[in-house]
């Protein structure tokens, strides 16, 4: 398999690469990517044939965004390539500074549009559920914005399964542009998904993303076990903390999870 094995996302007409590269790091200081290191991913993903970058509006404050957009338009690559980006998370402080209602995800987008240095996202993701936005609203924003040009396709992440077959069903029932696919936290070690969300998917035709199969990182041998496992018991603090020496001070007695 290569990046240019191209294939439908879902049951839809969008046609992406069999992996994502997604930009969470994308101008993040200390453990992220400064725009050289930025620069060399993205060139070595597109020119390996890679064609589905995925970001969000809240990647490094809107950095990530930003820098994605810049590395895009100077290259000249937006047509060849399929954008997602997300929102959901709170970008600022108020009611409507995140969730899933329309004066967010409107507010949200044009934000996105902005950074990313583009008047379209092909594939626009809704980061997590709000658990108060009714499906029909959520159908009917997503719907204008189809309309208006402003998204081609549209997915949800980090949503229970019962919403999504809820949203799925009513734009069946409406007429309305339904999802394309999910993206859900997925791999080796974590496959609750697999109880609900993966046949949910496989019934209805949404093609599934999975956003870090490899646990952020735990699966690629990055952690060193003798490390953790020297470390004091509840002032150790978590794996990763403990692994690189930052663990908590002593009193702390959060449970290590």
């Amino acid at each position: 398999m290569t990046l240019a094995n191209y294939r439908p996302l879902g049951r839809s007409g969008l046609i992406v690469s069999p992996l994502a590269l997604g930009t969470m790091t994308f101008g993040v200081a200390r453990w992220g990517m400064d725009r050289p290191e930025a620069e060399a991913v993205v060139d070595a993903y597109v020119e390996a044939g890679g064609n589905l970058i995925d970001t969000a509006d809240v990647y490094a404050g809107g950095r990530g965004e930003e820098m994605l957009g810049e590395i895009v338009a100077e290259r000249g690559i937006r047509d060849q390539l399929v954008l997602a980006t997300k929102s959901g998370f709170a970008t600022g402080v108020g009611p409507h500074a995140g969730g899933n209602g329309a004066k967010h995800i409107h507010a949200a987008l044009d934000g996105s549009l902005r950074r990313l240095q583009t008047d379209y996202i092909d594939l626009y993701w809704i980061h997590v559920w709000d658990s108060l936005t009714p499906p029909e609203e959520l159908l009917e924003t997503m719907a204008g914005l189809v309309r208006a040009g402003k998204i081609r396709y549209w997915g949800m992440s980090n949503t229970p399964a019962w919403y999504v077959a809820r949203v799925v069903t009513l734009s069946a029932l409406r007429g309305q542009p339904a999802p394309i696919a999910l993206q859900v936290f997925y791999s080796l070690v974590s496959r609750e998904l697999e109880a609900e969300h993966v046949p949910l998917a496989t019934d209805v035709g949404l093609g599934v993303t999975p956003w870090s199969p490899l646990a952020y990182g735990l699966l690629t041998g990055k952690y060193d076990r003798a490390s953790v496992e020297a470390a004091p018991s509840r002032a150790g603090g978590l794996p990763n903390e403990a692994a690189s020496g930052g663990g908590r001070p002593e009193g702390d007695n959060r449970l290590d999870g």
